[in-house]
């Protein structure tokens, strides 16, 4: 086979460089008149006019409650009162008697001598009330120290709280009676029994004290002393 020849003419190969750049300048001015093209814009004349429209307010009907009255009561029974006429012809023998009880100037009155009876009962009950301050404080012959330097000869201490070590103080109440006798002796803070019975027989071997007075006569009066055991 032989080969064709073409026609240097008609060879495009030669004219590649040209067709590149017709092409380019074409997709740059198409490009350029995109971008400078403006679209015109239609302006709006009238915007035309505003009605306002009423809207209807809704009414809300108001309901109230029906009042339910009660029934009537029923009507009360009636009573019928019945009286019963009973025959009475029991006769009365026996007449009221209306005594005459006015006073006149002869008339004697007794009277009670009710001050007297009250003084008396006074004077009865105050015998026998032990008091506890008084006027004039019942006191011991000699006075205060005597007394102690009395307890303090007069006890004896008890053999079985002294092998047992046993010590205290134990207080002692009494009543000194309206002739300075000691009555009532009574342990009001014991310690042991051998040291409370002897406390006991201290207090009731006292000498007679001088009374207490009240009102300037000699009453019962009560009295309380600490008595002492201590071992050494």
């Amino acid at each position: 086979m032989k080969n064709i020849k073409k026609n240097p003419k008609a060879d495009l190969e030669n004219k590649r460089g040209i067709f590149f750049l017709v092409g380019l300048v074409f997709a740059l001015a198409c490009v350029y008149f995109s971008l400078e093209y403006k679209v015109p814009i239609n302006k709006v004349a009238d915007m035309g006019t505003l009605v306002a429209q009423e809207v209807e307010e809704e009414v809300i009907p108001i309901t109230r409650e029906e009042k339910v009255t009660p029934p009537p009561p029923p009507p009360a029974p009636q009573v019928v009162e019945v009286l019963n006429i009973v025959e009475n012809d029991i006769e009365i023998d026996d007449e009221l008697e209306i005594q005459d009880t006015e006073a006149d100037d002869e008339t004697q009155i007794q009277v009670a001598p009710i001050l007297e009876n009250y003084q008396e009962k006074e004077k009865e009950a105050e015998q026998g009330q032990v008091f506890f301050i008084v006027e004039e404080m019942p006191e011991f012959p000699g006075g205060e120290r005597a007394l102690l330097k009395y307890l303090g000869t007069a006890v004896r201490y008890p053999v079985i709280a002294q092998e047992n070590g046993v010590q205290g103080t134990v207080y002692v109440r009494f009543v000194i009676e309206k002739n300075g006798s000691v009555s009532d002796v009574t342990v009001i803070r014991p310690v042991d029994p051998s040291l409370d019975k002897e406390a006991i027989r201290v207090v009731s071997s006292m000498p007679r004290w001088k009374p207490g007075k009240q009102r300037n006569e000699p009453v019962r009066v009560s009295y309380q002393v600490p008595i002492k055991f201590i071992l050494q």
